[in-house]
């Protein structure tokens, strides 16, 4: 639990950069995103290969090998799904509502950040670029933590993302990958109050249920 505790600090910090960003800056950082994937795609591949090898050795399915698996097409399509991402609208600022009080007091109802996401997810990788570009351009730092069959993939993944971020100027802490892939891992995410504002499970049933059952913290079903 400690280390997600410092986690969660580092998070926090990286948020409140994140939610006086401009949407210029969070696009361009969106686009180093894509072009950093592009250009260490060789290097994505040789670590989904350590995955695909312990797929192998511990029978995961054909099906669900062919889900881990990234080639240089695959990372091409995750790299224009992040620049997808740069084409939609910030949410950020947002008027959603609002009207005059009859003591001509005006109020509206605005969209902020939430602050920092948690997300559980299972065996595919690209979830890990598709969450922290979604989370970035919100302005929502994200802590991610994937299953262990994805654990190579992920790491090189987010540590390219962080690069990148970096690089823009930007806090990498605004991404985190949560190393232990233990069923402790995910219990203690699960009860990260007072860092994480809110938890999104993404996978199955059973995964999205136990969450549901055992989250402490606000969870999207």
């Amino acid at each position: 639990m400690n280390s997600l505790i410092e986690l969660g600090k580092r998070a926090k910090a990286a948020a409140r950069i994140l939610s006086c960003l401009s949407t210029a800056q969070k696009n361009a950082a969106l686009h180093a995103i894509a072009e950093s994937l592009r250009e260490h795609a060789e290097q994505i591949i040789q670590a989904n290969a350590r995955d695909l090898d312990a797929a192998q050795e511990n029978g995961m399915s054909v099906s669900m090998q062919d889900r881990l698996r990234l080639t240089k097409d695959r990372i091409g399509a995750i790299a224009d799904a992040v620049e997808h991402i740069v084409k939609l609208e910030d949410p950020v600022g947002q008027v959603i509502g609002g009207g005059n009080r009859p003591n001509g007091l005006k109020i509206q109802k605005i969209r902020v950040p939430l602050g920092v996401v948690g997300m559980i997810f299972e065996a595919r990788p690209n979830v890990t670029v598709d969450a922290a570009g979604l989370c970035l351009k919100s302005s929502n730092a994200c802590i991610l933590r994937g299953g262990k069959e994805a654990i190579h993939s992920n790491t090189v993944l987010a540590g390219l993302m962080r690069e990148a971020l970096a690089q823009q100027g930007l806090p990498e802490d605004a991404i985190q990958l949560v190393a232990d892939t233990s069923r402790q891992s995910a219990n203690d995410l699960m009860n990260l109050s007072g860092y994480l504002d809110v938890l999104i499970p993404r996978g199955g049933k059973g995964l999205i249920r136990a969450v549901v059952e055992n989250a402490s913290v606000p969870v999207i079903e």
